[in-house]
């Protein structure tokens, strides 16, 4: 490998969310923070020369995107998704949240019913209950250790609660799951059947594991893109949340046109003029970086499927299929939802994304970030069961 991803680099001191902020989040600042989700790797210097040339150059006025940004977006997308996008879909946003929020405001009124599939990410309820919306929750299914959808529920609720807005994680956060092409085919078909407009969030798109490709939902059939939102960014793939900037592509005109005007009512034109010099860069210069990345991952993930079966057998990892967050069952540990966030902080020493915030059924699951140093990753799952045993 060019990068060294074993390389300790230090984020504390840099108004890091994940790092510096454990004493208003958790009441200490001594935590082994593996919870939200960024990573702890730098970006390769092809993209950070493109960045430091826009710095340099010392003026940061309003600035718009050309072609040379959309071709780069086009050709990755049909390169590794065979998904051939068009510029007058594209609709940036700063972050992928917003758009969720601006969808909700264009194609729903207050009072009106959106669904999701918990345990999901859990801005998806925040965005609803506070638009004002009906939250309807198609919950997943969990059996055996793997998470499948629940179809006939999920249709008899659109039915029964006259749901117009389905939020969709695909690749799916927290649980791992990077939907087939027939289990995408079935949503879009009932979707449509019941004019539900689907809003796929495909922000951990880049990253599935061996043997599991991601589909984009809009690339399935063409009326399924006529009926979706899809919306992408390099925030996840390339570390660059806190640039905020997102690639929303909307096919369909008319939607298009409700998402803009919310965008326009929203007060929101230009996007962060360093974001667009990054995104392109991205999109331009890291394919490389980004299959050294995904090895180092899977490499990660060995690791901790490996020790979590030998060292904490009471735990179950939910084998993930794409994004590089895990989810663990830690139900067989026999403690109470309080008691585990007690283990998990207190004892531990770590932060991690207690189940709860997903959904209320999975209180006594958590989420572990694996895009990390692997020295860091042995650490937490040390001190996970130097806990356990000491309970």
């Amino acid at each position: 490998m060019i990068t060294d991803f074993d390389e300790i680099i230090e984020r504390r001191n840099t108004n890091s969310l994940k790092y510096d902020f454990g004493m208003e989040r958790k009441g200490r600042d001594d935590l082994l923070p593996l919870w939200i989700a960024d990573m702890d790797f730098r970006l390769p210097e092809e993209i950070l020369d493109d960045i430091r040339k826009a710095v340099s150059h010392g003026i940061y006025g309003y600035s718009e995107a050309k072609d040379n940004y959309f071709n780069p977006l086009h050709d990755w997308f049909a390169d590794h998704f065979n998904w051939d996008v068009k510029k007058d879909w594209l609709v940036k946003t700063p972050g992928v949240v917003y758009a969720i929020a601006l969808a909700i405001k264009a194609f729903t009124k207050e009072g009106d019913a959106v669904m999701l599939q918990q345990p999901v990410y859990y801005p998806f309820s925040e965005c609803i209950l506070d638009n004002n919306r009906r939250l309807i929750n198609n919950q997943l299914a969990y059996e055996n250790g793997r998470y499948t959808i629940d179809f006939e529920d999920f249709e008899s609720k659109i039915i029964n609660k006259n749901v117009k807005l389905f939020l969709f994680c695909s690749p799916h956060n927290p649980v791992g799951r990077v939907w087939t092409k027939d289990e995408l085919t079935r949503i879009g078909s009932i979707c449509l059947k019941h004019n539900v407009i689907v809003l796929s969030d495909e922000i951990h798109c880049d990253f599935t594991y061996p043997g599991h490709t991601h589909t984009v939902f809009a690339s399935i059939r063409e009326d399924f893109a006529r009926n979706s939102i899809i919306c992408t960014s390099p925030g996840k793939t390339f570390n660059m949340a806190g640039l905020q900037i997102s690639n929303i592509f909307i096919p369909d005109e008319t939607l298009r046109k409700k998402f803009l005007h919310q965008l326009n009512a929203s007060g929101y034109s230009q996007l962060n003029t360093i974001g667009l010099v990054a995104c392109q860069a991205a999109y331009s210069h890291g394919a490389n970086w980004l299959n050294e990345l995904k090895t180092y991952l899977k490499g990660n993930l060995d690791y901790a499927r490996a020790f979590i079966h030998e060292q904490l057998p009471e735990i179950k990892l939910i084998e993930p299929e794409g994004t590089y967050l895990i989810w663990l069952d830690c139900s067989g540990l026999g403690l109470s939802y309080k008691e585990l966030e007690t283990l998990v902080t207190d004892k531990a020493g770590l932060w991690l994304d207690g189940g709860i915030i997903f959904g209320k059924e999975t209180a006594l699951f958590e989420r572990i970030n694996i895009a990390c140093p692997r020295s860091i990753l042995e650490q937490a799952l040390t001190n996970l069961e130097q806990a356990i045993h000491m309970h």
